[in-house]
């Protein structure tokens, strides 16, 4: 398989994306914050999400090309929601991890004829101080061009311990390929991080929601995941799902994650 980026073009910016499936249902990914661009991995998110095609079509969208010196999360949703509307996307359901659930909820808050039903992995509704100081230390070693560390770094942080052991030799290898405009993007990217608030949008958001959380996520926090249903319980119907010995990275690590959306979307609502 070798997946075809494709690209939208708007008035004011570029963003890449990829597609696959078939299906009559729209199913979007947005992917979370990464030293390199999910573009570069498109093959291998098309077979992680293999059992998507029959039913739906998958869209995974990067962040826009052209990036400002300070780039907000809530400028990211704006950006993708215009995107979406370019690709005739709507009543999409829409998938967001770490990163890229927070950019999912403010476009479930402020774009709601384009999401039928929301799924928000290992995220947060707000980026608190302690959580920032451990992406802090990511920036630090973009900033200082150290490519490995920062791999390992990231790696370490949002995988299991057994599980970023197996993987260190492919996270070294990885990093082998990260240029200096990675690392500038990355920066960019992860400083949006700081100042990341969307406690007063969640009761704008309507739609039915899943959030998934993990117990012993070193990133984030349980709590996260806890808060973050328990806010959005106002407005819409929301489940809530914890791993446990799959860190901030379930989405990648537990095997009946995609399972899990799946009946999640299938459903008449929420779980």
């Amino acid at each position: 398989m070798s997946m075809e980026i494709r690209t939208v073009k708007t008035d004011s910016f570029t963003m890449d994306y990829f597609c696959f499936g078939h299906g009559e249902g729209t199913f979007v990914i947005l992917p979370g914050l990464s030293v390199q661009s999910v573009m570069g991995f498109a093959d291998a998110v098309a077979t992680a999400y293999r059992k998507f095609q029959d039913d739906y079509t998958v869209y995974v969208f990067d962040r826009r090309r052209e990036l400002p010196a300070a780039y907000c999360v809530y400028q990211m949703a704006r950006d993708t929601a215009e995107a979406m509307g370019v690709l005739g996307l709507s009543k999409a359901n829409l998938f967001g991890a770490s990163q890229g659930g927070m950019i999912a909820m403010e476009i479930a808050a402020n774009h709601p004829e384009l999401v039928r039903k929301l799924v928000l992995g290992s995220t947060t509704a707000a980026v608190e101080e302690d959580q920032y100081r451990k992406i802090e230390k990511w920036i630090q070693l973009a900033r200082a061009g150290e490519k490995t560390d920062l791999y390992l770094a990231f790696g370490e942080a949002i995988y299991p311990r057994r599980i970023f052991e197996q993987l260190r030799g492919f996270l070294e290898k990885d990093a082998e390929s990260v240029t200096e405009e990675d690392l500038q993007r990355f920066i960019i990217l992860a400083e949006s991080l700081k100042c990341f608030n969307a406690a007063n949008d969640l009761a704008r958001i309507s739609c039915p929601v899943l959030v998934i959380g993990s117990e012993d996520d070193r990133l984030l926090g349980a709590d996260a995941s806890r808060r973050l249903a328990e806010s959005l319980r106002g407005s819409a119907e929301v489940a809530l799902h914890m791993y446990d010995g799959y860190g901030h990275a379930a989405y990648d690590t537990a095997p009946d994650y995609k399972d899990r959306i799946l009946r999640f979307l299938a459903s008449g609502a929420a779980l």
